[in-house]
């Protein structure tokens, strides 16, 4: 069994959603997922996790539309499921979105702690215009929007953009 490819975007704006995405682990299993399909076996051996909690994880994200079966084998008397992001993107909107982001950088940290070579992470304080600060914001989901996945065979990188204002 095969479902149909997943959306290209999808917004993430309702109170389950943003429940969904309230573990970290949660938005691991969606970086994992990529654009690619894999099983729980798969999953928990790529992100050093038990199956169980995997498994768990998984449902939790498969019953909020994160998350959908994307086919299934017949192997050695049993049946594999492999699972896929319901989307490429997702945009967050809404009110949760906020609340989301500490959780969404607990993640990245995770991912960033376990990575090979040498990531890139800059961080900078500068002083903008309103107009400044949102082309920037334009520009940089334009620049990531715009990054066409090189395939199977290649290596698998994540990606942050963030333009925020600190407090004063």
């Amino acid at each position: 069994m095969t479902t149909s490819e997943p959306a290209d975007r999808l917004e993430i704006s309702s109170a389950a959603q943003f429940k969904a995405l309230g573990h970290p682990l949660r938005h691991r299993l969606l970086f994992a997922l990529g654009q690619e399909a894999a099983t729980i076996s798969q999953l928990a051996a790529s992100l050093a996790v038990g199956k169980g909690n995997v498994a768990h994880h998984l449902g939790v994200l498969r019953d909020a539309g994160l998350v959908q079966l994307a086919e299934t084998r017949q192997v050695r008397g049993g049946t594999e499921q492999y699972y896929r992001r319901a989307a490429k993107m997702f945009d967050f909107t809404g009110d949760g979105r906020r609340a989301n982001t500490t959780v969404a950088l607990q993640a990245v940290a995770a991912e960033l702690e376990g990575s090979s070579g040498e990531p890139m992470l800059t961080l900078r304080n500068i002083r903008l215009t309103e107009r400044q600060a949102e082309e920037l914001m334009e520009r940089l989901g334009e620049l990531v929007d715009s990054l066409q996945d090189a395939g199977r065979d290649e290596a698998r990188y994540g990606v942050i953009a963030s333009v925020y204002r600190p407090r004063q």
